[in-house]
């Protein structure tokens, strides 16, 4: 199915037929899923055909001289490669500096119109290429992660997460690149900025004693982006940057901090496996709600899991638990 859902989209002549594969790409995760696949195999063949979405529909609509000078981002779990089910629209545009296009504005609005019409909801926040924020020159981006950077603006290091996670999936890659440098000459040794971004991975505690009573049949929904997804992908952004890591990936990142003796390798790799059960397990979850016609978000009710289900819960919880320990250690988080 994902060799006939490649041609599809590549071939597609029209944003009708793009519209297609498109909205099948959920129904082949749904079957991997119930073929026993992992939850990272199914994020990687899930994101890969994403992004051919995007690349194609800009390439349907986007006018060559714009594809030419400019790089068409996502960003978040796509930019990660960690999406599985539809999520909200993360992408951007880095346009070549000095060059200016009529009707942009209008490019961006079709764009995310019909990524909304294939089953990519509006972001909520508007980190969107319809948001002049997230479509901008160059040097305008460069700007912005300096004052990201340097100044106090409370949303600086959310958007510095955001961008940190941006992929390129069309046009001039070189701009990312570029951009990307600013970055790492800003981040180098500045070990109080670090610890102020890092320390978001430690905002989400869970409820009191919580891992005593998990698995007893009386616990409350939990959220596990909140008190799972997050601090892991977080913190290892937190410790990819500070370390300069270049891979996108929340598994890439952890395989490199081990690799160059970052991280412990018994650690890295609890941690990759904590990270995939815990995508696992929030797929099947939003799976069965769908089917049973109920809304999918992030809460899974822990009573309502099979057995192995809670112990696996259990267990990637508590490898996060530790992480974040280790975390406000390694950034001194508890002075903030």
């Amino acid at each position: 199915m994902s060799a006939e859902l490649i041609r599809l989209i590549d071939a597609a002549p029209t944003v009708a037929a793009l519209c297609v594969p498109a909205h099948a790409i959920d129904s082949l995760v749904l079957q991997l899923q119930a073929q026993g696949y992992g939850a990272g195999e199914i994020a990687a063949r899930a994101s890969a055909l994403n992004e051919r979405v995007f690349a194609r529909l800009w390439a349907l609509i986007a006018p060559p001289a714009v594809a030419a000078d400019s790089c068409l981002l996502v960003m978040g779990s796509e930019g990660r490669g960690e999406q599985l089910l539809k999520t909200d629209q993360d992408n951007a545009l880095i346009l070549r500096d000095g060059v200016v296009f009529d009707g942009l504005e209008a490019l961006a609005q079709r764009f995310s119109a019909a990524l909304a019409d294939f089953g990519y909801p509006p972001c909520p926040g508007e980190i969107m290429v319809t948001n002049p924020l997230w479509r901008r020159p160059l040097e305008a981006y460069r700007e912005s992660i300096r004052a990201w950077v340097m100044d106090d603006d409370p949303e600086g290091p959310m958007r510095l997460a955001i961008f940190s996670d941006a992929a390129a999936v069309a046009g001039d890659a070189g701009l990312l690149a570029n951009a990307r440098r600013v970055l790492q000459a800003l981040l180098s040794d500045n070990d109080a900025y670090l610890a102020r971004f890092a320390v978001a991975a430690d905002q989400f505690h869970e409820p009191h004693h919580w891992l005593a009573w998990l698995g007893l049949g009386e616990e409350p929904a939990l959220d596990v982006k909140k008190l799972g997804l997050f601090p892991l992908v977080h913190g290892v952004r937190s410790l990819a940057i500070q370390y300069r890591v270049q891979a996108a990936g929340t598994a890439a990142r952890l395989q490199a901090l081990v690799e160059t003796g970052r991280l412990e390798r018994d650690f890295g790799l609890e941690l990759q496996q904590a990270l995939h059960e815990l995508m696992g397990l929030r797929l099947a979850w939003q799976l069965r709600e769908r089917a049973a016609g109920r809304v999918a978000g992030n809460e899974i009710e822990p009573a309502r899991l099979e057995p192995p289900e809670r112990q696996r819960l259990h267990a990637a919880l508590a490898v996060v638990k530790r992480f974040r320990a280790f975390l406000r250690l390694h950034f001194r988080l508890d002075a903030f």
